[in-house]
This record gives structure tokens, C-alpha cells and sequence, in this order.
């Protein structure tokens, strides 16, 4: 009786054991974690990787003031999605007269595509280094296998895929251990840099903000919390009368460990692109990177062939993940404006429109490689446009979220509000600071 009793208890006791891992928010992280990893696609690494050749351990500070704006601005879009049950671009047109709604829309289709098409250039350039395949075959190829997965595997297997991708993000943490790292000297430039501001590091900075803080992710994580709310059929927005208390707080800790983590993800990486970059090309003399295959092969002599082929991985694997994010969220925003039915969830059959959008988008993207438009060009574009839209979306986004008739009493937080205002003044300056220089 005795050992059937123990038998009974240590059963019971891994029954409790499995419950609790399955309900541990870290294997419930999911749309905050892709939008981190997102925010770090080739573009984004072109980027860093010109910030730290060009002023080395100079510009590492920019990543600590990033990480807790970025994520603010990230906990209040999936907060929305969540508690109203609608994406971004719903919320807005129901808050806001329409002309907003068209006028986000129009911009943020044409930077996505200008974006998708430069960090699909870089995909190219990278994978003929190591492929031998000259690079606009590798970039049909990636545009081609992206709209496969997205269009013919329901989002609830496409999404593992995608999580497993962020695991490539550690290539960049990896080249530091191919090489010597300063790490007094790290610390010190990180707390206190020793920078002069004018036009050239202005225009930098800029960039680094620009990459860091974009429009398409907060469409993106808004629309991919209502994805993963409608995936549960028992699940209701959080400000349904029919939601318990107890549940609603669960989901919004769990949003809150999700995207944290998704943010923290991003910024350390982007941290460490700077700095891998600063301790190899900007110490070699190497001040200018004009693309990832360049920063690629640059590296090769400096840091060694497992360093050249960490980073290479890197830059096709974060493609992977960004395109998909950035043709993905407008055609979330185009949908819900024009009120078809969209979602990865559902079969192209069932959201022509939605998918339609994601399709003309790769398409479009596709067709600038063989255009006079440099990719460069359009990254820069794409970055300015970018700007532009962000300062007033953001003033939109903390509208919304400070609104009871939006969030009934899931209003954010004024910690967080203060954050989200902070983030929309850094973003303020820079957009100014771009249009002057």
C-alpha cells in the first residue's frame, strides 16, 4: 500500500511538473520573439554592421537607450491586439477619420516593399559568396520559398519553423569568440562614448533608430496576437464582459515575458553586430560597408573562415524571418482596412485579397533587383519613409492604448506610457534631424 501510495504521489507530482512547464511563459513566447528577430533582417545588420566600422565601440550606446522604447512600443501593439481581439490597422480606422488609416497604409506598403527588396539583395549577395550561384537566382529563390511557406503552411506550423530560425541570431555572438574583445574598453564606450556629433554620425544614429524602431513590426505583433488568440476557440478578446480576471492577467504577463524577451533578443544582437564589426573592420581600418556580402568577405581575412560563415548564415537566416514579417504585416494592414478575410491560419482560397497583397509584394521586390533602383537605395528609402511614418503611427498607437473606449480597462500603464512618449520624441528628432541633413 505504501509503495502504491509513493507510486500514486510521485505520479501526481509529474503530472503537476508537466502543467507548470507547459504553462512557463518561455514556451509560450511567440510573437514577441519573431518581431525581436525580426527587427534584426539584413537590412537592419547592413546597418549596424556600417555603424561599427564606422565609429567602432562608439556607437554601442545607442543599443542600452533602444531596447526598453522598442519594447515599450511593442508591450502596448500586442497588448492592443490582444484585449480589443482586432489588428492595428482595425483599431485605428474605428479611433481615427479614414484619410489616417489610407495614409499609413500607402507609406507602409511602399517601405516594406523597398525593405523586402534590400534585405532580399543581401540574401542574394551572401548566398553567392558561398554558394557560387550568381545572386539573383539565390534572390528568386528566397522571395519564391518565402511566399510558398507563407501562402501553403498554416501559420500554426509555419510559426515553429520560425522560431526555430531565431536560433541563427546566436551566429552573431558567435564571431566574438573568433577574435579578441577589449571587454573593459566595451564597457567603458558603452556607458560613456566618445562620439563627436555632426552631419556624417547624426545621419548614423538615424539609421540606428530608424532600423530599430520600424512601423511594420507593430502592425505585425498586433495582427499576430489576434492570430494566436483565434488559433484557441475558447480564447476572447481580454476586454470581453466573459473573461475572468485571473485569465486576463495571465495573458498579459504572458505578453509582457513574450516581448520583453523578443525585444532583449533583438537589441543584444544588434549589439553585438556592432560590435563584432568594431573590433574586426573598424580596427582594421575598414570605415565604410555598403553590403552585407561586403561586411561578409571583409571579415573572412580578419576574424577567419568560421566567422565569415557564422555571419553569412546569419544574414540568410534573419531574411528568412524578416521578409515574411514585413510582406506579412501590410498585407495584415491592407486587409483589415479594406475588411477581407486574412490570417496565415486560413487557406489562400479563403483570403484571396490577403494573400494577394504578400504575393505583389514579393513580386514588386523581386523586380527592383533587375531595376536601375540600387538596393542600397531603396534601404535608405526605405529607412526615410520609415521615419516619417513612425512618429505620427506611434502618437496613433498611444492613443489607442490610453483610450478606455478602445481598451476598456486594460488602458497601458502610464510607466509604459511615459516609455512609449519617449520613444515617439527620440524618434521625433531623428526624423527631423533626417529630413535637415
Amino acid at each position: 500500500m505504501g509503495l502504491e501510495t509513493q507510486g500514486e504521489r510521485s505520479s501526481m507530482w509529474l503530472q503537476g511538473l508537466r502543467k507548470r512547464l507547459s504553462e512557463h511563459p518561455l514556451r509560450r513566447v511567440g510573437p514577441g520573439l519573431i518581431t525581436g528577430v525580426a527587427d534584426d533582417d539584413p537590412s537592419g545588420v547592413v546597418t549596424y554592421t556600417q555603424a561599427g566600422a564606422q565609429y567602432g565601440l562608439n556607437m554601442l550606446w545607442t543599443m542600452p537607450l533602444a531596447f526598453p522604447l522598442m519594447a515599450a512600443m511593442q508591450l502596448i501593439c500586442a497588448r492592443i491586439g490582444r484585449v480589443t481581439g482586432k489588428g492595428l490597422a482595425a483599431n485605428i480606422e474605428m479611433a481615427f477619420p479614414p484619410i489616417v488609416l489610407r495614409g499609413v497604409i500607402v507609406l507602409l506598403l511602399f517601405a516594406n516593399t523597398l525593405n523586402i527588396a534590400a534585405d532580399l539583395a543581401a540574401m542574394g549577395e551572401v548566398a553567392e559568396l558561398t554558394s557560387g550561384i550568381d545572386r539573383h537566382w539565390m534572390t528568386i529563390g528566397f522571395a519564391l520559398g518565402s511566399l510558398l511557406l507563407q501562402v501553403f503552411v498554416p501559420y500554426h506550423r509555419y510559426v515553429v519553423f520560425l522560431k526555430w530560425l531565431t536560433v541563427s541570431l546566436l551566429a552573431y555572438a558567435a564571431v566574438l569568440l573568433t577574435v579578441h574583445v577589449p571587454w573593459r574598453q566595451v564597457a567603458m564606450r558603452t556607458l560613456w562614448p566618445d562620439l563627436t556629433i555632426d552631419s556624417a554620425s547624426a545621419a548614423v544614429i538615424v539609421g540606428v533608430f530608424g532600423t530599430t524602431i520600424s512601423p511594420y513590426l507593430f502592425f505585425w505583433q498586433t495582427s499576430e496576437e489576434v492570430e494566436e488568440m483565434e488559433r484557441d476557440p475558447t480564447a476572447l478578446p481580454l476586454k470581453d464582459d466573459n473573461v475572468a480576471a485571473v485569465a486576463a492577467s495571465g495573458e498579459l504577463r504572458r505578453i509582457g515575458w513574450d516581448t520583453w524577451t523578443g525585444m532583449f533578443y533583438s537589441d543584444i544582437t544588434a549589439y553585438f553586430v556592432i560590435l563584432a564589426t568594431a573590433v574586426t573592420l573598424h580596427a582594421s581600418g575598414i570605415r565604410s560597408v555598403d553590403t552585407a556580402a561586403q561586411a561578409a568577405s571583409a571579415l573572412r581575412p580578419l576574424a577567419g573562415d568560421l566567422a565569415y560563415a557564422l555571419f553569412s548564415v546569419g544574414i540568410v537566416s534573419v531574411g528568412l524571418i524578416g521578409v515574411p514579417v514585413l510582406a506579412g504585416s501590410g498585407a495584415y494592414a491592407m486587409a483589415e482596412a479594406m475588411h477581407w478575410k486574412e490570417g496565415l491560419e486560413r487557406k489562400p482560397s479563403a483570403a484571396h485579397g490577403f494573400y494577394g497583397i504578400i504575393a505583389l509584394s514579393m513580386l514588386a521586390a523581386t523586380g527592383i533587383q533587375y531595376s536601375p533602383i540600387s538596393p542600397m537605395k531603396a534601404l535608405f528609402w526605405s529607412a526615410v519613409i520609415n521615419g516619417v511614418v513612425a512618429v505620427p503611427l506611434m502618437v496613433v498607437v498611444l492613443l489607442l492604448a490610453s483610450r478606455k473606449s478602445v481598451m476598456g480597462q486594460f488602458t497601458a500603464s502610464w510607466p509604459i506610457l511615459a516609455l512609449g512618449w519617449m520613444a515617439t520624441g527620440v524618434m521625433g528628432a531623428a526624423a527631423v534631424a533626417m529630413l535637415l541633413m
